[in-house]
């Protein structure tokens, strides 16, 4: 008699766990409203990471236009001081044509 009650007792606590322990519908949409909230979250993150990686795109094509309008800048300006250097070298030189010139006619 003992043994009895003492399985249907633990019987009884079986059976109270395997019914506590399953899922109800309840926790079943709960479930699934909770996985739909993150989908979307990862669907709006994903969006989001495409979107900044457009702008580095974009931003990275401005950036070399302004690198190579920098350099093509930087060689006009370098031609500019080549012709100011050699236009500087001519007048030196005429100056001193000009002084030789001006010599020669004072010792006349």
């Amino acid at each position: 008699m003992m043994k009895k009650s003492l399985l249907m007792i633990s019987v009884m606590l079986v059976m109270g766990f395997a019914l506590g322990g399953c899922a109800t519908k309840a926790d079943l949409k709960a479930a699934q409203a909770r996985e739909m909230a993150i989908s979307a979250k990862a669907d709006q993150a994903a969006q989001d990471a495409q979107a900044a990686k457009a702008a580095a795109d974009e931003a990275l094509l401005k950036a070399n236009a302004a690198a190579e309008r920098a350099e093509a800048a930087e060689k006009r300006a370098e031609e500019r001081e080549r012709i100011a250097a050699e236009k500087e070298r001519l007048a030196d030189e005429k100056a001193r044509r000009a002084e030789e010139i001006f010599k020669n006619s004072m010792k006349k």
